[in-house]
């Protein structure tokens, strides 16, 4: 199996380093992923000047690795048409320092650059977690998921989309299926906003954590400490 490995936070997040050494137990792993961080850059593409590339050393053995100054779709284009010798059978892109449910799935890189995928004709799995440093249910359950989901069926417009909740592995509550998006967000808008002294105003963006969430999403699964496993639909392309 050749894999293609991408991110929105960059090279050096934790995320895509335990994504990278758990692909390459099933295959040959191609991580391209940007340079800095890119949240929330949804499906964003570079339609002017110079996309550097470069490559890179991460602390994963037996990768081909490297870096693109652009943004994660930048990455899945490149990497699928330019950079790997061959099309991937697939595209994992996380793991997102940060649940990617509900509606901040629109605004998702993650979910984007595994959109991205799609329209190259590859399928694709979005991985996140809570936004914490404990892997602990990452590391007990990413590869059982992982392969579980490589053997099922699931049509051309569409991707699995995966949450870890960052807690001890003891305590997560197991995992739900078929979670659908909130509808709603998952940290609410809220900005601070402060007057400066030229008459002209600047805002702070600190969103506040929203923990109502319907029975059956995946918001709720992810707060009830769950791993959330769903799909996002992409209507634009064609089942």
């Amino acid at each position: 199996m050749r894999i293609l490995v991408v991110n929105d936070d960059g090279i050096q997040a934790d995320g895509i380093h335990h994504l990278a050494r758990m692909a390459a137990k099933l295959g040959e792993v191609w991580v391209v992923a940007p340079d800095q961080q890119c949240s929330a850059m949804s499906h964003r593409i570079t339609v002017y000047g110079h996309i550097d590339v470069k490559k890179s050393n991460i602390p994963v053995e037996g990768v081909h690795a490297y870096r693109v100054f652009g943004s994660p779709a930048d990455c899945v284009k490149l990497g699928i048409q330019y950079i790997m010798p061959e099309k991937p059978d697939i595209v994992f892109s996380g793991i997102n320092h940060g649940y990617n449910v509900g509606l901040d799935i629109l605004y998702s890189g993650t979910v984007g650059a595994a959109m991205e995928g799609l329209i190259n004709g590859v399928p694709a799995i979005a991985f996140s977690k809570e936004r914490n440093d404990n892997f602990e249910v990452v590391d007990k359950y990413l590869l059982s998921i992982t392969k579980d989901l490589l053997n099922r069926p699931i049509a051309k417009n569409e991707i699995w989309n995966v949450n870890f909740p960052g807690c001890a592995a003891a305590d997560c509550k197991g995992i739900l299926e078929d979670c659908i998006p909130a509808q709603e967000q998952f940290f609410q808008d809220h900005y601070e906003r402060t007057e400066m002294e030229d008459g002209n105003f600047r805002f702070k963006a600190c969103g506040i954590l929203n923990s109502n969430a319907a029975e059956g999403t995946d918001m709720k699964a992810v707060l009830d400490r769950y791993i959330s496993v769903g799909k996002v639909v992409n209507n634009v392309l064609r089942a």
